[in-house]
């Protein structure tokens, strides 16, 4: 009977949980943003540990130039966030961005993205995973479907282990051999909504879909591991294809209004 009564309060508070994503998606969130944003903060530092920042100062200006551009357009909470924005000397096309305010591009990313607007793809789909709390969805689904099974093994288990799970989940496990791909709607979600963050911002949105010609010609036709494994480069593209109206609006809108990034 104490059991049947515990699930219940289990599953109330769970439904009691549920908000919306920017897209209108049902979303599970636990936990209070504050709590996912000392994660972040916590995770971002663990990261600077292990890789080496650039020491080209150039290139740092560059990346946070189109980094800056695109926050800049945020509102509520995230809008008021001076974003950290740290370029790392690392040769895999990665990047990265957590909650918090906290981004991170690997060196090697900008041999894939060519100019200020395929760069600003990536960071504004990245900025996009932030917005739409994915990694409270993430972190607050697997402690849904973990907590009552597992909660003997994950408390008599290793502390580091447990750390590269989290890492995972807040979507920076690639860099600690955790990697756990967003879902499939959620990398989608990021997809739209990065598409018309950066149009926002007067980057091009047609250059994310030139953007991931390059991506798909450097990795021989494979995502690379900061994206999801579930879309195809061809269904990546043409949901971006479907969305560029919109954000072609958008972005003769910024033009319009004098939003002209010039990120060298």
């Amino acid at each position: 009977m104490m059991y049947r009564v515990l699930t219940l309060v289990a599953v109330a508070l769970i439904l009691a949980a549920c908000t919306t994503s920017p897209t209108g998606r049902t979303q599970l969130q636990l936990f209070p943003s504050e709590q996912i944003d000392e994660m972040g903060a916590a995770a971002f530092a663990t990261i600077q540990e292990e890789l080496p920042v650039s020491d080209d100062e150039a290139m740092t200006a560059y990346v946070t130039c189109v980094a800056d551009q695109v926050t800049e357009q945020l509102d509520g909470e995230e809008g008021e966030i001076d974003w950290d924005v740290v370029l790392f000397d690392e040769p895999s096309p990665n990047a990265f961005a957590l909650p918090g305010g906290r981004i991170g591009v690997h060196s090697g990313l900008l041999d894939v993205a060519q100019n200020q607007d395929q760069l600003a793809t990536v960071i504004a789909h990245e900025v996009a995973h932030v917005l739409a709390d994915h990694s409270n969805e993430r972190i607050s689904t697997a402690y849904a479907t973990e907590a009552g099974l597992r909660a003997v093994e994950a408390l008599a288990g290793d502390p580091s282990r447990e750390q590269s799970q989290l890492m995972g989940l807040l979507g920076v496990g690639a860099q600690f051999g955790i990697l756990l791909p967003f879902s499939r709607s959620q990398e989608r979600e990021a997809d739209i909504i990065g598409l018309d963050l950066m149009a926002d911002a007067g980057f091009d949105p047609r250059e994310s879909v030139r953007l991931w010609q390059n991506m798909a010609a450097a990795a021989n036709g494979e995502p690379p591991e900061f994206l999801s494994t579930h879309p195809s480069h061809g269904r990546r593209m043409d949901d971006l294809q479907a969305g560029m109206p919109n954000a072609m609006t958008l972005y003769e809108e910024a033009r319009e209004q004098g939003r002209e990034p010039d990120c060298q």
